[in-house]
């Protein structure tokens, strides 16, 4: 039963969509509107099982009400999911979802994320006015906005440590658009780069281009780093791989880093500075105009000068109270939240 599920936590709409004639199948989640309309991107995946789908759209969109509630968005979380191979994403499975999007009346506002474009975005929007990245272009994406803030997150949690980028060694983990483009910033920051993706012919550009070390994927938290980085698919980090964790810091862009809550801990007790994930990635989303702006690249890279000060809120908090680093987090998020929406200063 959903009530019943372990990621359920009190989400106020799950709805499920199916269309026959497109093929959607669908799961929208809304965590909470406490701030505002549930802003979260949709993710297009061909998951195990429905059951492994509604997971990750539950504790993706708990998520985003984090990340929107620590970036000071007024915006409140959800996420959505598309059951499918990315192949069979066809014009009809897009605007059904769509129309899945618009039965929720504007509660729930989608948005690009893995295997989902600004293009199919503007596909999306034929059938409903509530998605959020119509400020891009086709062939625009917020990802380097989010790599920008995830370089201040790792420049922070290293400044935490007392380490600067310049000859610091970082394994990245994943080459995606996000990946990439952070390897190109930590490298012009003077880091030492250590690479992995299931792409060899990422990793290859990135060694030659970035001079990055390659090794295998499934390898690089093992490498002896100053900060692991991330940026491919969560729950990587768990009771299997933690003990295997070779750097002092963690500070990446992929989302539910932590299989488990309790794997914060963990990484507290062998002594790894965790920068929690929802923090790190705000960049992406703190990117999307709000109704009535229109914002040029440099605005959107603006506002991730933010994220050091949030991550150094919780780190700070984090060793006062002597928690994990995740858990201050989310004490932080679910104080903006209980405070509920605040005055936004004129612009």
């Amino acid at each position: 039963m959903l009530f019943d599920h372990l990621e359920f936590d009190n989400h106020e709409t799950v709805s499920f969509a199916r269309d026959k004639a497109s093929g959607l199948t669908a799961i929208i989640a809304v965590h909470s509107t406490r701030l505002g309309p549930a802003l979260g991107g949709c993710r297009l995946r061909a998951y195990a099982s429905t059951d492994a789908a509604l997971t990750d759209v539950l504790r993706l969109s708990r998520g985003m009400s984090y990340k929107n509630a620590l970036a000071g968005l007024p915006l409140g979380g959800g996420k959505s999911v598309i059951i499918a191979e990315p192949r069979a994403k066809t014009p009809a499975l897009l605007r059904a979802f769509g129309e899945a999007v618009d039965r929720l009346g504007g509660r729930y506002i989608t948005a690009e994320d893995s295997n989902t474009t600004p293009a199919d975005m503007q596909i999306i929007a034929t059938a409903t006015r509530h998605v959020r990245n119509m400020g891009f272009g086709a062939g625009d994406s917020p990802s380097p906005v989010t790599a920008r803030g995830t370089f201040l997150g790792i420049q922070a949690v290293l400044a935490h440590i007392g380490q600067g980028l310049d000859g610091a060694v970082i394994s990245i983990e994943g080459l995606g658009a996000v990946g990439m483009d952070l390897a190109r910033q930590l490298h012009e920051a003077g880091a030492q780069l250590v690479v992995a993706d299931v792409d060899a012919a990422r990793t290859d550009e990135a060694a030659r281009r970035y001079g990055a070390r390659m090794v295998p994927v499934g390898a690089s938290h093992r490498v002896k780093a100053d900060c692991f980085a991330p940026c491919a698919l969560g729950a990587g980090l768990n009771a299997r791989t933690i003990p295997e964790l070779a750097a002092r810091t963690v500070a990446g862009a992929a989302n539910n880093q932590l299989e488990t809550p309790e794997d914060g801990q963990r990484l507290r007790a062998r002594g790894v500075v965790y920068a929690p994930d929802y923090v790190v990635n705000a960049g992406g989303v703190m990117s999307i105009p709000l109704p009535g702006e229109t914002l040029t690249l440099a605005e959107r890279m603006a506002r991730t000068e933010v994220i050091p000060a949030t991550i150094r809120k919780v780190l700070d908090l984090a060793e006062r109270e002597g928690i994990a680093s995740n858990l201050a987090a989310d004490r932080l998020a679910e104080a903006v939240l209980a405070a509920g929406p605040q005055p936004r200063a004129a612009a």
